[in-house]
C-alpha cells in the first residue's frame, strides 16, 4: 500500500482494497525527485511531518517512511517483500500523472497487479464535460449542470476491520530521516493553531457541523470570526476525505435548519473540484495564463514593496493583518486571501506567480490546483475569473468584513488603541489621534507604500494598454 495524498485509514479505498488482498506493507515515500521545481513548501513540510506521526501511530507503528524515486524504490521493495501487487490511491498534479502512469505501466509489464482509486475528489474530472464533450471553463454550469447531475459521491468505506501488516527487515518508520523538520523552530504558532492528522481532522469537521455552518454563508466573511471549517490543509493531505465531508455535512442533524448555509459549504467544496478539474484539463494553469492575453501585462519587478507585502509591513491594516496570519499559522482567511492577492497584483503591479510562489511557501494548505487557479483567478487571467477591473478597496474591504477591528487588531496589535474610525487607514487619523493611541506613522507602524487611488488607476491604464494592444 503506497500512501501519498491519502494519509487516513477511513474511506481509503486502496488501503481497503489492499487488506482485502491479504498481509500489507504500508509505505510512504517522499518523492523529492519527480517533480519540476515544485517541492512542497515549508509549513506543508511541518505539517506532513506531523500528520506521518499520526498515521504511523494508527498503523500500530507500522508505516515505512522513504526518500527518493518511487520509480526505483517500489521495484526493489516489491522484490524484497515478494509481493504480487501493489495500490495507491490517485493524484492530480500533471507530474504526479506522468510519474504514475511510468510505475504502473512498468509494473504491469512484469507482471505485477496495480491498482488504483479515487480517494481525494468528489467526481473524477475526465468524467465531467459539457454537452460538447469538452471540459467546461466556468464555475457554475460545471458544478450545477456537471457535478449535480453525475453520480452523487460515494459513500464513505469504514475502516478496515483487520489491518495486517507483512515487515519487512531493514525497512522501518524514520520520519526524521525524510528532513522535513525545519532546523529553526519557527514554527511555535501553528503547533498551538493545528492538529495535524485523521483525529485532528475529524474534530475540526465535527466542531464545524455542530456551529458554525449555521451562518456559514455570510459569517464566512468575516476574518475575526471562526466561521470556516478550516478543513483544506486536512483534505489537502487527505487526513479526511471530501466524501466524508460531504456525506457528513448531509447528515448533520441540523441539515433542514442550516438550509443554504449548508448548501452554500458544499459549492466551496465544489470550488476544490473546479480547481483540481482545471488543473486535470489545462495543467499549464500553474505557471501560464490561462487567458493569455496576459502574457503582454507589464508586471513591476520592484523587490522592495514585494518585501513589504509578505512581511505585511504594507502600511495597509487588512493587507498586513493578512500576511502576517500567513506568517504566524500558515494559513490565510479566505476572504482576505482575494483582498491581499488583489492589493499584490493589481496596487503593487507584481506578477500573480511571485504571490503564488509565497503561498505555497507558507501555506500548510498550499495545494497546487487551488493556489494556481485561485491567484488566476484574482488576477483575471483564470477560467471563470474575477474581471480584472474588479480591484478590492482594502480600506472598504476592512470596514465591512473586520469592521470591530478583531481581526487586524489580533495581527497588528500596534494599532490596538486606534479607534475604529481610523483603524483601516491610520493615515487619516489626526496627529492627536495618533498621539493619543502611541503610535508614530513610519516608526510604529508603516505609512502606506503605495497610494491606493493612484496605484488602482496605475493597474486600470495598463489593463487597457494590454488589451488594446
Amino acid at each position: 500500500m503506497w500512501f501519498r495524498q491519502d494519509l487516513r485509514i477511513t474511506d481509503n479505498p486502496a488501503l481497503n482494497e489492499a487488506c482485502l488482498k491479504g498481509d500489507i506493507i504500508p509505505v510512504f515515500i517522499h518523492d523529492n525527485v519527480n517533480h519540476p521545481n515544485k517541492q512542497i513548501g515549508s509549513a506543508s513540510k511541518w505539517w506532513l511531518h506531523q500528520s506521518l506521526l499520526s498515521l504511523n501511530n494508527n498503523l500500530d507503528g507500522e508505516l515505512i517512511t522513504l526518500t527518493g524515486d518511487p520509480k526505483k524504490i517500489i521495484p526493489e521493495l516489491l522484490s524484497e517483500s515478494g509481493a504480487a501487487s501493489v495500490v495507491w490511491n490517485r493524484n492530480y498534479e500533471p507530474w504526479q500523472i506522468e510519474r504514475d502512469s511510468t510505475i504502473k505501466s512498468t509494473l504491469e509489464a512484469d507482471g505485477f497487479n496495480v491498482s488504483t482509486f479515487n480517494a481525494s475528489l468528489l467526481w473524477e474530472p475526465w468524467k465531467i464535460l459539457n454537452q460538447s464533450g469538452l471540459p467546461y471553463k466556468v464555475f457554475t454550469p460545471f458544478y450545477r449542470k456537471g457535478c449535480l447531475n453525475a453520480e452523487p459521491p460515494s459513500t464513505p468505506i469504514e475502516r478496515p476491520k483487520n489491518i495486517s501488516v507483512s515487515k519487512l527487515k531493514n525497512r522501518k518508520f524514520d520520519v526524521n530521516s525524510l528532513n522535513l523538520m525545519p532546523k529553526i523552530k519557527w514554527f511555535k504558532t501553528m503547533e498551538k493553531t493545528w492538529t495535524p492528522g485523521e483525529e485532528g481532522a475529524k474534530k475540526k469537521l465535527d466542531q464545524f457541523l455542530n456551529g458554525p455552518v449555521d451562518k456559514y454563508k455570510t459569517e464566512r466573511d468575516f476574518p475575526g470570526i471562526r466561521g470556516t471549517s478550516r478543513l483544506s490543509p486536512h483534505l489537502h493531505f487527505g487526513e479526511i476525505s471530501p466524501n466524508q465531508v460531504w456525506h457528513a455535512a448531509l447528515n448533520n442533524q441540523n441539515v433542514n435548519k442550516v438550509g443554504k448555509d449548508l448548501f452554500h459549504f458544499l459549492s466551496e467544496l465544489g470550488w476544490r473540484e473546479f480547481s483540481y478539474y482545471l488543473l486535470y484539463h489545462f495543467p499549464q494553469i500553474t505557471n501560464k495564463n490561462f487567458n493569455p492575453t496576459f502574457d503582454n501585462y507589464p508586471w513591476s519587478s520592484l523587490t522592495s514593496t514585494f518585501n513589504a507585502w509578505k512581511r505585511g509591513k504594507t502600511g495597509v491594516p487588512i493587507v498586513d493583518a493578512g500576511m502576517r496570519e500567513l506568517w504566524e499559522t500558515g494559513y490565510i482567511h479566505n476572504r482576505v486571501r482575494m483582498i491581499v492577492g488583489s492589493y499584490l497584483v493589481k496596487n503593487l503591479n507584481i506578477d500573480w506567480r511571485d504571490g503564488e510562489e509565497w503561498f505555497w511557501d507558507c501555506l500548510v494548505d498550499a495545494d497546487l490546483a487551488a493556489n494556481c487557479a485561485s491567484w488566476q483567478w484574482v488576477a483575471g487571467s483564470g477560467a471563470d475569473a474575477a474581471p480584472f477591473f474588479r480591484i478590492f478597496n482594502p480600506i472598504i474591504q476592512g470596514e465591512k468584513f473586520d469592521k470591530d477591528g478583531a481581526y487586524v487588531r489580533k495581527y497588528c496589535p500596534e494599532l490596538n488603541n486606534l479607534p475604529d474610525k481610523f483603524l483601516h487607514h491610520p493615515w487619516d487619523a489626526p496627529e492627536e489621534v495618533l498621539e493619543e493611541s502611541g503610535i508614530v506613522l513610519g516608526k510604529d507602524y508603516p505609512t502606506p507604500i503605495v497610494d491606493l487611488k493612484e496605484s488602482r488607476t496605475d493597474a486600470l491604464n495598463k489593463y487597457n494598454l494590454m488589451r488594446s494592444a
